[in-house]
């Protein structure tokens, strides 16, 4: 059965967004050939359309290896501009957005208009959490932390120190000093990625502080490696570097793909605003 898709991309995060609602199908296994360069289409995954009980639509996330993730910030804001742009869902009036149910909770999307095409978003990304527990972390490796705060663990030789948090997805942050365009993230990426002490694995972000209102952050993803751009990778590094009292509420994350937007006071919901893009249409055979 051929497959309709459209290929998307958020600040340089890409992904292939298909309607499977009423199809049954490996979508792993289908994520792993459409996302590989040269021989697929090329992507950071697949985003999957499919009804919902608790929201007015499903995303599901599948990386390029053919997991699944829980949750995706610039993979949702695609899939909201699929949905929306193509009528399958719209958003509720007012301001009370489009809801999406996600492998990480249910989500509220709020789409910038231009005519009856959706350009970018703004996001509800729940409340980041520090709770090992809830990120997951290992706690047999950790004695009565309540939270890993520049936590030293070794990878590559190298000490990092980082610091775990949970934004519907889990990822492990270290601010640093040395420049993070000089740092061997792929290298090392894959080794914090699998460390013992993440036993989904983890993602793993390392970042600059610019200002009290910039960073810079390069994001290895789990089951994807180095990506141009993460919604929930920079959620993350600015919700850590917030943590840690560097930037304010309100922070700029400049990525490889791009700038995201996030805001957390550090007592409630995380946002993240950025760009939603269709590039092009197309039919893979099977």
């Amino acid at each position: 059965m051929t497959v309709e898709f459209a290929k998307l991309h958020g600040a340089g995060n890409d992904y292939i967004a298909v309607d499977g609602r009423g199809i049954d199908r490996d979508w792993g296994a289908l994520s792993k050939e459409m996302s590989r360069l040269a021989f697929g289409v090329g992507s950071d995954g697949i985003v999957l359309v499919q009804d919902s009980e608790v929201a007015q639509i499903r995303m599901r996330v599948y990386n390029p290896d053919g997991s699944e993730a829980e949750m995706s910030g610039n993979g949702i804001r695609l899939f909201s501009k699929f949905v929306i742009d193509r009528k399958i869902v719209l958003p509720g009036p007012g301001d009370e957005g489009l809801s999406v149910e996600t492998g990480g909770g249910v989500r509220t999307v709020w789409p910038k208009m231009e005519g009856n095409k959706m350009v970018a978003a703004k996001v509800a990304m729940g409340e980041p959490t520090f709770v090992p527990s809830e990120i997951p972390v290992d706690t047999s490796q950790i004695g009565d932390l309540d939270m890993l705060q520049a936590y030293p663990i070794q990878a590559g030789g190298r000490e990092l120190k980082v610091t775990c948090l949970a934004v519907g997805n889990p990822h492990a942050v270290v601010v640093m000093e040395e420049s993070v365009e000089d740092f061997p993230l792929v290298e090392i990426g894959p080794q914090v990625e699998n460390h013992e002490l993440f036993p989904n694995r983890i993602n793993f972000e390392i970042v600059n502080v610019i200002s009290r209102s910039k960073i810079r952050a390069r994001i290895f993803e789990r089951g994807a490696g180095e990506t141009m751009s993460s919604g929930t990778g920079s959620t993350a590094s600015a919700s850590a570097a917030r943590a840690h009292g560097l930037v304010d509420d309100t922070v700029d994350v400049v990525v490889d793909g791009g700038v995201l937007r996030i805001s957390w006071d550090e007592t409630g919901e995380a946002f993240l605003e950025g760009p939603a893009v269709e590039v092009f249409t197309g039919v893979w055979p099977d």
